[in-house]
């Protein structure tokens, strides 16, 4: 989703829906009916940019992180976005108390670890949350490597130091461990229940050049749990939306500052014909 590649240049780009593994039009079709509210704990950096691609794909954003209020809150959304980008106490509060309501309520959260194993307070808070009952931990390869215990793991910042196809075993580790579906993004994306694996063959290049682009798909991600019984294949029909789209963008986009308007855009107006013959997800080993 996020490249810095552009892996099998020669694959035919054009699939029809008949020979796609998972639906992937049908779960944006039900957000779009239903608007779900989701209920976003997510980063200074990245809070005008996801409530954007939330209302662009057709859902209702909300921004609430006062320790006084996100229990109330997480109880009348319908998905709970929980992102540790920018950590302090109190937010940290927050996220606990957001996780254990939605968890209480059986409302599905997702978890973005955004910096696991930068520093040590950070892999802290990941690993606490991830121990809470996450629908979804999303995460690129170095941060999920991280919360699986992989030893000698580091990052680059809050960015990835490794490939997603070197962290399928760990993915796939976290997933049994926690009980959630881990989504891990990259130049593939996967998507394990510890088992059964997809891959999600999507996206441009330049959107590695755009801040938060990994914190849109996580709340892109919460918005299809919300609207979907399948979480399955809702996080991997977010995950192919996200690629799609920014492959739509990048087509009339010049640079990273027009491709963050025309992705909004592409959120906007993607129809069934365009994102199922654009879409290149597999079973993955």
């Amino acid at each position: 989703m996020t490249r810095t590649a552009t892996p099998r240049a020669t694959r035919a780009r054009a699939r029809s829906a008949a020979t796609l593994p998972f639906d992937v039009w049908t779960p944006l079709a039900r957000l779009r009916e239903a608007a779900p509210l989701v209920h976003n704990i997510t980063n200074y950096v990245v809070m005008n940019n996801t409530a954007n691609a939330l209302l662009a794909i057709g859902a209702s954003p909300a921004m609430v992180h006062a320790v006084e209020e996100v229990e109330e809150f997480a109880a009348i959304s319908r998905a709970l976005v929980i992102n540790i980008g920018t950590l302090s106490p109190r937010w940290v509060d927050a996220m606990h108390l957001a996780a254990k309501r939605a968890r209480a309520g059986k409302i599905p959260w997702v978890l973005d670890p955004v910096g696991a194993g930068a520093t040590r307070y950070r892999t802290e808070v990941g690993a606490s949350l991830a121990k809470l009952g996450p629908t979804v931990i999303r995460g690129n390869a170095s941060e999920i490597m991280v919360l699986a215990g992989s030893v000698g793991v580091t990052g680059k910042g809050v960015d990835s130091a490794h490939s997603t196809s070197a962290a399928l075993d760990p993915a796939k580790s976290l997933a049994r461990e926690t009980g959630a579906l881990v989504a891990m993004t990259g130049v593939v994306d996967y998507v394990t229940d510890g088992a059964r694996v997809a891959a999600i063959d999507n996206g441009h290049p330049m959107m590695a050049r755009v801040t938060g682009l990994g914190c849109t798909a996580t709340a892109l991600v919460g918005a299809f749990l919300a609207a979907n019984d399948d979480r399955f294949g809702a996080t991997v029909a977010a995950l192919a939306v996200m690629g799609v789209a920014g492959e739509i963008a990048a087509k009339h986009a010049p640079g990273p500052g027009t491709l963050q308007v025309r992705l909004l855009d592409a959120f906007y107006a993607l129809d069934q014909a365009t994102l199922e013959r654009a879409a290149r997800v597999s079973e993955a080993a």
